[in-house]
């Protein structure tokens, strides 16, 4: 194999709720795309997207993996191997709020403790919201976790979620200080971890505004950075993405 073909790849697992817009966000984001219909996953789903991160290609694999409970004994081995996790509530499902420490440790139970975010999705729904914004913060500050709210419907911070897993395994990867510390999106600028980030670039909305407005700033878009001619993508590749 040539060594310009060798490139950073992430496993990345997508846990929460049945109906909170898992599905539809790796496809908003893969594909572009996002539909109305639900229809329950089964097992497991996979789609992958290629970003560059400091200059280098970085694969994203993204595991969709099932919110009912019937289907644990299948989805928990697909959680082995994983780099970061992306643990994902609705603004108008309570259950799916109360479940997010319960899929945080079914996550570690198998993976130890990996970059993690936790997402808000339809905050497009804010005016039903179940939850306040001191709880979802509240929550995010207990686990330790970076917390994002999302839109997949307007396509609001989508990419940013998994930007900022991709940067946080790359700088784990190249093994720069990468404490970890709590930060809501749009948090105080400059501090960073395993489950922070620098806020220098991050889209920020109000999600919990009387009326919900879609920002020109809401998507972040991915731009190849630039490389010398004589760049060169180093031979590093993360743990091992085997199915056990």
């Amino acid at each position: 194999m040539r060594e310009d073909d060798i490139e950073i790849a992430i496993k990345v697992v997508i846990v929460g709720n049945g109906g909170v817009g898992k599905s539809s966000m790796i496809q908003r984001y893969c594909k572009g795309i996002f539909t109305k219909d639900y229809k329950k996953t089964i097992g497991v789903d996979f789609l992958e997207r290629q970003i560059e991160i400091d200059g280098e290609d970085v694969r994203i694999m993204l595991w969709d993996t099932a919110g009912q409970e019937e289907f644990d004994a299948i989805t928990k081995a697909y959680y082995r191997g994983a780099q970061a996790c992306v643990l994902t509530f609705s603004t108008t499902d309570r259950a799916s709020f109360e479940a997010i420490r319960d899929w945080k440790r079914k996550v570690e139970n198998e993976c130890n403790e990996i970059p993690t975010v936790i997402v808000q999705n339809k905050i497009d729904l804010i005016e039903q919201s179940v939850v306040t914004a001191d709880e979802v913060e509240t929550l995010a500050r207990n686990l330790n976790c970076r917390l994002i709210r999302t839109s997949v419907k307007e396509d609001v911070n989508v990419a940013s979620v998994f930007r900022y897993l991709a940067t946080k395994c790359h700088q784990l990867m190249l093994g720069e200080n990468t404490e970890q510390s709590y930060t809501p999106n749009g948090g105080g600028s400059g501090s960073s971890g395993v489950n922070g980030a620098s806020n220098g670039h991050q889209p920020t909305i109000s999600a919990f505004s009387p009326t919900f407005t879609k920002s020109n700033s809401g998507t972040i878009v991915l731009r190849a950075a630039k490389k010398s001619s004589t760049a060169r993508k180093r031979k590093i590749v993360l743990k091992k993405c085997g199915i056990l």
